[in-house]
C-alpha cells in the first residue's frame, strides 16, 4: 500500500472521525494527521471564530478544519460544548445525517485551568470540580451519543486521550488532586469502554502523548515549532519534547490497524507505538518521553536523548 502523507503507510479515505476538544494542542494534531491519511473528520470545540471559551487562546476549530483540508482530508468543524447533552447530541444526529457513519472517535476534551502544586484542601473547590467536570463528564457525555453510531458497524476504534500511562500514573503523583484524578480517570474510562465495545467489534483504548509542544508550551517556552530547540536552554529535558502530530500519526496508524484490537483496553503512548507502526514526528526522530522521564529526567541524571529518540 501507498504511503500516506502521514508517513503511517495507510489510506484512511472514507474514514470518518469526530476528533471532540480539537481546537488546539493534541486534538488539532490528531485530526490533521487524520487528515493526512485522507479521513474526513468532524473537529469540534468551544472556540470558533465568533466565540472564546474560557480558554481565551485565539486558536479556533475553524482554523483546524482548513488545516484537515490542507493536509489532504475533509475537515468539518462544528461548535460544541460537550457539558451540554443536547449539543452533542445534535452533532452526532449531523454526523448520522451527512455521513451515515462513524469509524473512530477522538475523545481529547480539555480546556481546563489547573490550580498546581496545591493539596485538595488549599485548592479551590470550584475550580477543581470543574476541572473534573470539563475532563470526565464531556467525555462519558460523548461516549454516551456517538458510540451508538459507531457501533454500528464493526471495527470501530475510540481513543481517549489522556496524559500519563497507567504504569506511570500509578506510580506518580501529578501534581494536583484534581489533575491527577481527571488524567486517571480518563485511563480507567479506556479500560471500561474496552469491555463494552468488544462484543460490538469495536476497540477502546487510551492514548497520552509525551511531552507535547502545543500552542501554549510554545507560547511559554517563548519559541516556535521552527526553533523549539532553544527552549533546552530553559529546561535540558524539553529535549525530549514532541509535536502535536505525532501523536496524530499514532492515532492515524491505530485506525488504519486492521488488527486494532490487539489494544482493546490498553494504555498507549505515542512513543510507544511508534516503535510498533513506524511512523516520525516532523522531524524524523521517535521520541520516547514516558521511557525518558521514568529513566532520566525522574531519577534526576543529565538530560540526555541519546537511544530515547
Amino acid at each position: 500500500m501507498e504511503s500516506s502523507p502521514a508517513g503511517i503507510g495507510v489510506s484512511l479515505a472514507g474514514t470518518v472521525a469526530l476528533v471532540a476538544g480539537a481546537t488546539r494542542g493534541a486534538g488539532r494534531g490528531i485530526a490533521v494527521q487524520l487528515g493526512a491519511a485522507g479521513a474526513t473528520v468532524y473537529v469540534t470545540g468551544r472556540t470558533s471564530g465568533s466565540q472564546r471559551s474560557e480558554m481565551n487562546r485565539p486558536e479556533t476549530i475553524e482554523e483546524t478544519a482548513a488545516l484537515v483540508d490542507e493536509a489532504g482530508g475533509r475537515g468539518i468543524a462544528v461548535r460544541v460544548d460537550h457539558l451540554v447533552p443536547d449539543e452533542v447530541r445534535a452533532l452526532v444526529d449531523r454526523i448520522r445525517g451527512e455521513q451515515g457513519r462513524l469509524d473512530v472517535l477522538v475523545n481529547d476534551i480539555w480546556g481546563a485551568e489547573i490550580e498546581w502544586n496545591k493539596p485538595v484542601w488549599e485548592s479551590s473547590l470550584d475550580t477543581g470540580l470543574h476541572t473534573l467536570r470539563l475532563a470526565v463528564d464531556t467525555h462519558a457525555i460523548t461516549s454516551h451519543f456517538a458510540i451508538p453510531l459507531l457501533i454500528e458497524r464493526p471495527g470501530g476504534l475510540v481513543v481517549e486521550v489522556t496524559d500519563g500511562t497507567d504504569e506511570y500514573n500509578a506510580a506518580h503523583y501529578r501534581v494536583s488532586f484534581f489533575y491527577d484524578l481527571a488524567k486517571a480517570a480518563v485511563n480507567r474510562m479506556a479500560f471500561a469502554l474496552a469491555h463494552e465495545l468488544e462484543p460490538h467489534g469495536a476497540t477502546a483504548l487510551s492514548l497520552t502523548p509525551g511531552w507535547l509542544r502545543s500552542e501554549a508550551m510554545l507560547e511559554a517556552y517563548g519559541v516556535t515549532e521552527a526553533n523549539w530547540r532553544v527552549g533546552t536552554q530553559r529546561s535540558p529535558h524539553f529535549a525530549i519534547s514532541e509535536s502535536p502530530a505525532f501523536v496524530g500519526r499514532a492515532v492515524a496508524a491505530l485506525a488504519g490497524d486492521p488488527e486494532v484490537a490487539r489494544w482493546n483496553g490498553k494504555s498507549l503512548s505515542s512513543g510507544q507505538l511508534a516503535q510498533v507502526y513506524g511512523f516520525t514526528d516532523l522531524d524524523g526522530s521517535r521520541p520516547d518521553a514516558w521511557r525518558y522521564l521514568t529513566e532520566v529526567q525522574d531519577p534526576g541524571k543529565p538530560a540526555d536523548v541519546t537511544g530515547y529518540r
